[in-house]
Protein backbone atom coordinates (compact mmCIF):
# COMPACT_ATOMS: atom_id res chain seq x y z
CA UNK A 1 0.00 0.00 0.00
CA UNK A 2 1.33 3.43 -0.93
CA UNK A 3 2.21 5.65 2.03
CA UNK A 4 -0.26 8.57 2.23
CA UNK A 5 2.52 10.93 3.33
CA UNK A 6 4.38 10.20 0.12
CA UNK A 7 1.29 11.00 -1.94
CA UNK A 8 0.81 14.29 -0.09
CA UNK A 9 4.41 15.28 -0.70
CA UNK A 10 4.08 14.35 -4.36
CA UNK A 11 1.01 16.57 -4.68
CA UNK A 12 2.68 19.48 -2.90
CA UNK A 13 5.80 19.10 -5.05
CA UNK A 14 3.76 19.13 -8.26
CA UNK A 15 1.82 22.21 -7.12
CA UNK A 16 5.01 24.10 -6.22
CA UNK A 17 6.70 23.24 -9.53
CA UNK A 18 3.66 24.41 -11.53
CA UNK A 19 3.54 27.62 -9.47
CA UNK A 20 7.24 28.24 -10.17
CA UNK A 21 6.68 27.70 -13.89
CA UNK A 22 4.16 30.55 -13.88
CA UNK A 23 6.90 32.97 -12.78
CA UNK A 24 9.14 32.21 -15.76
CA UNK A 25 9.44 35.00 -18.34
CA UNK A 26 11.24 32.69 -20.78
CA UNK A 27 8.73 30.57 -22.71
CA UNK A 28 11.25 27.71 -22.93
CA UNK A 29 11.83 27.63 -19.16
CA UNK A 30 8.08 27.89 -18.60
CA UNK A 31 7.37 24.89 -20.85
CA UNK A 32 10.13 22.74 -19.33
CA UNK A 33 9.22 23.44 -15.70
CA UNK A 34 5.49 23.22 -16.40
CA UNK A 35 6.08 19.86 -18.12
CA UNK A 36 7.74 18.52 -14.96
CA UNK A 37 4.94 19.83 -12.78
CA UNK A 38 2.11 18.58 -15.00
CA UNK A 39 3.69 15.13 -15.37
CA UNK A 40 4.10 14.84 -11.61
CA UNK A 41 0.55 16.05 -11.02
CA UNK A 42 -0.76 13.55 -13.57
CA UNK A 43 0.99 10.69 -11.75
CA UNK A 44 -0.34 12.02 -8.45
CA UNK A 45 -3.89 12.16 -9.83
CA UNK A 46 -3.82 8.58 -11.07
CA UNK A 47 -2.26 7.30 -7.82
CA UNK A 48 -4.99 8.82 -5.63
CA UNK A 49 -7.72 7.72 -8.01
CA UNK A 50 -8.56 11.24 -9.25
CA UNK A 51 -8.78 10.20 -12.88
CA UNK A 52 -9.90 13.64 -14.23
CA UNK A 53 -6.87 15.27 -12.55
CA UNK A 54 -4.55 12.64 -14.02
CA UNK A 55 -6.02 12.97 -17.53
CA UNK A 56 -6.06 16.78 -17.50
CA UNK A 57 -2.43 17.07 -16.42
CA UNK A 58 -1.35 14.36 -18.85
CA UNK A 59 -2.94 16.51 -21.57
CA UNK A 60 -1.12 19.64 -20.30
CA UNK A 61 2.18 17.72 -20.28
CA UNK A 62 1.58 16.58 -23.88
CA UNK A 63 0.89 20.19 -24.91
CA UNK A 64 4.17 21.28 -23.27
CA UNK A 65 6.01 18.51 -25.12
CA UNK A 66 4.43 19.57 -28.41
CA UNK A 67 5.48 23.20 -28.05
CA UNK A 68 8.98 22.31 -26.80
CA UNK A 69 9.44 20.10 -29.84
CA UNK A 70 8.24 22.96 -32.07
CA UNK A 71 10.63 25.40 -30.39
CA UNK A 72 13.70 23.17 -30.65
CA UNK A 73 12.95 21.98 -34.18
CA UNK A 74 12.17 25.46 -35.48
CA UNK A 75 14.85 26.92 -37.72
CA UNK A 76 15.20 30.50 -36.52
CA UNK A 77 16.51 33.15 -38.87
CA UNK A 78 19.10 35.34 -37.16
CA UNK A 79 20.53 38.58 -38.47
CA UNK A 80 22.77 41.28 -37.07
CA UNK A 81 21.92 44.85 -37.89
CA UNK A 82 24.74 47.27 -37.20
CA UNK A 83 23.58 50.73 -36.14
CA UNK A 84 25.20 54.00 -35.15
CA UNK A 85 26.01 54.50 -31.48
CA UNK A 86 23.46 57.35 -31.35
CA UNK A 87 20.70 55.41 -33.11
CA UNK A 88 17.38 56.55 -31.65
CA UNK A 89 15.83 53.07 -31.67
CA UNK A 90 18.87 51.61 -29.89
CA UNK A 91 18.72 54.27 -27.17
CA UNK A 92 14.95 53.83 -26.74
CA UNK A 93 15.36 50.03 -26.60
CA UNK A 94 17.94 50.35 -23.81
CA UNK A 95 15.70 52.77 -21.91
CA UNK A 96 12.65 50.54 -22.25
CA UNK A 97 14.48 47.41 -21.04
CA UNK A 98 16.65 49.19 -18.46
CA UNK A 99 14.97 47.60 -15.42
CA UNK A 100 15.60 44.10 -16.76
CA UNK A 101 19.10 45.04 -17.96
CA UNK A 102 20.02 46.16 -14.44
CA UNK A 103 19.18 42.69 -13.07
CA UNK A 104 21.97 41.09 -15.10
CA UNK A 105 24.20 44.13 -15.72
CA UNK A 106 23.92 46.10 -12.44
CA UNK A 107 25.16 49.63 -12.81
CA UNK A 108 25.20 49.56 -16.61
CA UNK A 109 25.02 53.02 -18.16
CA UNK A 110 25.07 53.47 -21.91
CA UNK A 111 27.94 55.70 -23.04
CA UNK A 112 27.68 56.31 -26.78
CA UNK A 113 31.02 58.11 -26.85
CA UNK A 114 32.98 54.93 -26.00
CA UNK A 115 30.76 52.48 -27.87
CA UNK A 116 32.59 51.35 -31.03
CA UNK A 117 30.28 48.62 -32.28
CA UNK A 118 26.49 48.51 -31.92
CA UNK A 119 24.34 45.65 -33.17
CA UNK A 120 20.65 44.89 -32.94
CA UNK A 121 20.21 41.11 -32.94
CA UNK A 122 17.21 40.14 -35.05
CA UNK A 123 15.48 36.80 -34.65
CA UNK A 124 12.86 36.10 -37.28
CA UNK A 125 12.92 39.87 -37.90
CA UNK A 126 12.05 40.70 -34.28
CA UNK A 127 14.62 42.55 -32.16
CA UNK A 128 15.74 39.88 -29.69
CA UNK A 129 18.67 41.70 -28.15
CA UNK A 130 21.54 44.16 -28.33
CA UNK A 131 25.28 43.62 -28.56
CA UNK A 132 27.60 46.54 -27.74
CA UNK A 133 31.40 46.49 -27.72
CA UNK A 134 34.40 48.79 -27.81
CA UNK A 135 38.15 48.69 -28.31
CA UNK A 136 39.72 48.00 -24.91
CA UNK A 137 43.30 48.07 -26.18
CA UNK A 138 45.29 46.78 -29.14
CA UNK A 139 43.74 43.55 -30.45
CA UNK A 140 41.33 43.34 -27.48
CA UNK A 141 37.58 43.82 -27.78
CA UNK A 142 35.53 44.54 -24.64
CA UNK A 143 31.85 43.60 -24.56
CA UNK A 144 29.88 46.48 -23.11
CA UNK A 145 26.50 44.77 -23.21
CA UNK A 146 25.17 41.47 -24.51
CA UNK A 147 21.50 41.68 -23.61
CA UNK A 148 18.71 39.37 -24.72
CA UNK A 149 15.03 40.03 -24.03
CA UNK A 150 13.37 37.50 -21.66
CA UNK A 151 11.34 35.68 -24.32
CA UNK A 152 14.47 34.84 -26.33
CA UNK A 153 16.72 33.81 -23.45
CA UNK A 154 17.63 30.28 -24.59
CA UNK A 155 21.33 30.66 -25.57
CA UNK A 156 20.61 30.53 -29.31
CA UNK A 157 21.25 34.28 -29.49
CA UNK A 158 24.60 33.98 -27.72
CA UNK A 159 25.80 31.14 -29.91
CA UNK A 160 24.80 33.07 -33.02
CA UNK A 161 26.50 36.28 -31.89
CA UNK A 162 29.82 34.68 -31.01
CA UNK A 163 29.82 32.55 -34.14
CA UNK A 164 28.79 35.26 -36.59
CA UNK A 165 30.44 38.35 -35.13
CA UNK A 166 33.66 36.68 -34.03
CA UNK A 167 34.60 36.11 -37.67
CA UNK A 168 34.15 39.78 -38.32
CA UNK A 169 36.19 40.83 -35.29
CA UNK A 170 38.98 38.43 -36.24
CA UNK A 171 39.03 40.10 -39.64
CA UNK A 172 39.43 43.45 -37.90
CA UNK A 173 42.53 42.16 -36.10
CA UNK A 174 41.16 41.35 -32.66
CA UNK A 175 42.85 38.47 -30.84
CA UNK A 176 40.75 38.38 -27.68
CA UNK A 177 37.30 39.30 -26.35
CA UNK A 178 36.90 40.31 -22.72
CA UNK A 179 33.77 41.00 -20.71
CA UNK A 180 33.09 42.28 -17.20
CA UNK A 181 31.61 39.70 -14.81
CA UNK A 182 28.44 41.71 -14.36
CA UNK A 183 26.50 39.06 -12.40
CA UNK A 184 26.56 35.36 -11.51
CA UNK A 185 23.91 34.61 -14.13
CA UNK A 186 25.86 36.44 -16.81
CA UNK A 187 29.09 34.66 -15.85
CA UNK A 188 27.37 31.27 -16.25
CA UNK A 189 26.08 32.40 -19.65
CA UNK A 190 29.56 33.44 -20.82
CA UNK A 191 31.18 30.25 -19.56
CA UNK A 192 28.69 28.20 -21.59
CA UNK A 193 29.79 30.20 -24.64
CA UNK A 194 33.48 29.43 -24.07
CA UNK A 195 34.69 32.33 -21.92
CA UNK A 196 37.19 31.68 -19.13
CA UNK A 197 37.55 33.60 -15.89
CA UNK A 198 40.62 35.84 -15.69
CA UNK A 199 39.76 37.10 -12.21
CA UNK A 200 36.65 38.04 -10.24
CA UNK A 201 36.03 41.05 -12.48
CA UNK A 202 36.65 39.79 -16.01
CA UNK A 203 36.28 36.85 -18.35
CA UNK A 204 38.00 36.35 -21.69
CA UNK A 205 37.76 34.33 -24.86
CA UNK A 206 40.61 33.95 -27.33
CA UNK A 207 39.65 34.36 -30.98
Amino acid sequence: MINIDFLSLLGYFASIVIAISMTMSSIVKFRIINLIGATTFSIYGFLIGAIPVGILNAFIASVDLYFLNSIYSQKDVFETLEVRNDNRYLIRFLEFHNKDIQKYFPGFVYKPEINTYSFLILRNMSVAGVFLAHNAEDNVLCVGLDYVTPEYRDFKNGRYIYKRLVNRFVGLGFKKVISPAWSKEYVKYLEKLGFKKVNEKYLEMLL
